[in-house]
């Protein structure tokens, strides 16, 4: 008997099985995501980055920063105390194509990275010589992302990186950002959802230290009477 036939038909739904569940599925589930209102408020969330920031997207997709690096946060203990106050749920990529979830972790998440006020001269020098801010730093070096340019008049430009020590541009030039560094660091900086509170990923509501009140029974206030054949709660004369 010739089972070749049979053998072939198996592949094909074992493929077609593959597909539909790894392939169409997930795009009929994620495919028509929309924007979403955010708890306590008619906003819609998340907006679209802006333009330097959606190039800056390019740069950090072109440079492999994906590798390194997640966009997660997940909802254990540990992802939330150090890189969010919420997990990361599907409508926080919603604009992203495609997604940067990350393949590891060597370095940290970056899903909530606008959050630690870095800002923009610390992350040019992290992004020059990492270990010129972190000591010990195994993130490499993009110095391509920058333009070493002879000083004009003597004097620094303002975009000038401020760099020291072995770090420091050669006498009597400059470290000068490129746009393409420029515009990752605005994508950088557009990374934060830990302040918006969505039904499916809330907020946590932050706790109080006021008394809890405490609710007695059969027991009469000052003022209150408890004649006749009920209580009341009308004050006593």
């Amino acid at each position: 008997m010739n089972r070749g036939p049979w053998i072939f038909l198996g592949v094909l739904v074992a493929l077609a099985i593959s597909f539909l569940g790894l392939v169409l599925l997930p795009q009929l589930d994620l495919g028509r995501l929309a924007e979403v209102k955010t708890m306590g408020s008619d906003d819609l969330y998340p907006v679209a980055r802006p333009g330097l920031a959606a190039q800056g997207a390019d740069i950090y997709r072109a440079n492999g920063c994906v590798v390194c690096h997640s966009q997660q946060v997940r909802p254990t203990p540990a992802d939330l105390e150090r890189y969010g106050k919420r997990r990361s749920v599907a409508p926080d990529y919603l604009f992203d194509q495609p997604a940067q979830l990350g393949r590891q972790r060597i370095g940290p998440d970056l899903a909530n990275i606008a959050s630690r006020n870095r800002g923009a001269e610390w992350q040019f020098q992290h992004l020059y010589a990492p270990r010129s801010v972190v000591p010990g730093s195994t993130m490499p070096p993009f110095p391509y992302l920058f333009q070493v340019r002879k000083l004009d008049g003597g004097l620094p430009s303002p975009e000038a990186v401020k760099l020291s020590g072995k770090y420091a541009a050669p006498f009597g030039s400059e470290v000068v950002p490129t746009r393409a560094a420029v515009a990752l660091v605005a994508y950088l900086d557009s990374l934060r959802s830990d302040t918006v509170s969505l039904f499916e990923a809330p907020l946590p509501v932050p706790a109080t230290n006021a008394p809890t009140s405490v609710l007695t029974t059969n027991v009469t206030p000052p003022g209150l009477t408890n004649a006749g054949t009920g209580a009341t709660n009308a004050p006593g004369r």
